[in-house]
């Protein structure tokens, strides 16, 4: 009888066991590292501290590499029929991911919460510069995680050296100060700007362009870049002018990383990176006072909206949707996303983070975390079109051009530019031309 018994138990016992590995609801949530430090190490803790807080759910993290390697294996997972309930997209590519039908709308998530209208809820809890890079068609197709702005970071050591006070403002006080900070005896350089195509040099050529009073696209249509404007020309006139002409920034084409190991070394006075990269260089700048300032203007201020947020894309059930959401409430909470935000350096993008007490404490032990949040009055939406890395890179490719063969002119590398990407947008040109038969 006791035998019996325990059979019972140990056959309930199992049963629930199995009851609750098949009640457990597997999600994966797909996340880049664009800039550097130890931002994969951080998004693990977090993910398994949701775990443990909700035991009904279990998320995979995956780390993707850059923002468009994320891109590709998102959408290579969801080809293969293993769609990411979550993924730490890059902003931009809302619009595009939209267009061609592959990410939810957010109230195919929200409809599990009670949070009310997705849309609704983007606008009440979100900075309105943040907003647009998340909306497709007046409704909401993302939710921003992290944001950020291209900002100076300088070398306070070398500017007082060489009798600088404060930080440049202008696109002449900025020149004037690279020549002063380069010493070619020493390897020192006044200032490197990145030009990748990885969406760095896109990314900081366009807001240049809106320093100089122009636009890289228009925002409320995917389907029109202005690379050849004259604002245009005249940005690229001063990249290539800093190389060549005022001989403040090596030739050929620089990535982050590279600016980061001439920065650490104290050989470079300035650079333009994102507010994200705050975190690794406050931890490594130990030789030198790290400085932080907005964008230099030159026809007004103008930086783009930076950074990432998240989709969920199609093909998951209902199971995934509502585990999704509970995810995703979770890494846009104002203390995970503030807590991300001190982290990493990108700024919060939910409001609310900055009412918390910690928040409220970093912000006046490092005003260096300021800069990219007060800079948001000057912010524009990153560029969003149809195609939108293809499109971008066919600007990076001739700014790679540029930068390396002094014999291609800015207004060359425009008007090459712009012809490609005119190429690239013509099918969804094409399908948006008014048709009156």
């Amino acid at each position: 009888m006791a035998m019996k018994l325990n059979k019972l138990i140990i056959g309930l016992w199992m049963a629930g066991m199995t009851f609750s590995a098949l009640a457990t609801t597997p999600i994966d949530l797909m996340f880049p590292a664009p800039v550097d430090g130890k931002l994969t190490m951080k998004m693990n803790q977090l993910v398994k501290q949701f775990n443990q807080q909700n035991p009904e759910i279990k998320v995979r993290a995956i780390f993707t590499g850059s923002y468009d390697t994320t891109k590709q294996k998102a959408e290579a997972a969801a080809q293969a029929g293993h769609p990411p309930a979550l993924v730490v997209m890059s902003a931009n590519y809302t619009v595009d991911l939209a267009i061609s039908d592959e990410i939810l709308p957010m109230s195919e998530l929200f409809q599990y919460g009670n949070d009310g209208n997705a849309t609704d809820f983007l606008k009440a809890n979100f900075w309105p510069a943040v907003q647009k890079n998340a909306l497709y068609q007046g409704q909401a197709y993302a939710m921003p995680f992290h944001n950020s702005t291209p900002v100076l970071y300088y070398n306070k050591n070398l500017f007082k050296q060489v009798g600088i006070t404060q930080a440049p403002a202008t696109w002449q006080q900025l020149r004037a100060d690279a020549k002063k900070l380069t010493d070619a005896s020493k390897g020192q350089w006044g200032i490197m700007l990145p030009s990748t195509n990885n969406d760095y040099g896109g990314w900081v050529l366009s807001s240049l362009v809106h320093a100089n009073g122009g636009s890289f696209n228009n925002p409320d249509y995917p389907g029109e870049v202005y690379y050849n404007d004259p604002t245009t020309i005249g940005a690229l006139t001063l990249w290539q002018g800093l190389i060549f002409k005022d001989k403040v920034m090596p030739q050929g084409v620089l990535d982050a990383k590279q600016i980061d190991a001439q920065f650490l070394s104290g050989k470079l006075g300035m650079t333009i990176l994102s507010t994200g990269s705050l975190g690794f260089l406050r931890s490594h700048a130990k030789s030198f006072d790290l400085g932080v300032a907005m964008l230099p203007a030159h026809v007004r201020r103008g930086v783009i909206i930076g950074g990432a947020s998240l989709v969920s894309f199609k093909g998951i059930d209902d199971a995934q949707k509502k585990a999704a959401y509970k995810l995703m409430q979770y890494l846009i909470s104002p203390q995970i996303n503030g807590e991300w935000s001190r982290f990493t350096g990108y700024f919060a993008p939910r409001k609310a983070a900055y009412n918390t007490p910690e928040m409220i404490q970093y912000l006046q032990k490092d005003p260096r975390a300021k800069v990219a949040f007060e800079q948001l009055q000057y912010a524009y939406p990153w560029y969003a079109t149809y195609e939108t890395v293809a499109v971008r890179q066919a600007m990076e490719n001739q700014l790679a051009a540029m930068v390396s063969d002094a014999s291609v002119t800015p207004s060359q590398a425009a008007q090459q530019a712009q012809a490609k990407a005119d190429q690239l947008m013509a099918p969804y040109q094409k399908q948006t031309v008014y048709n009156l038969q």
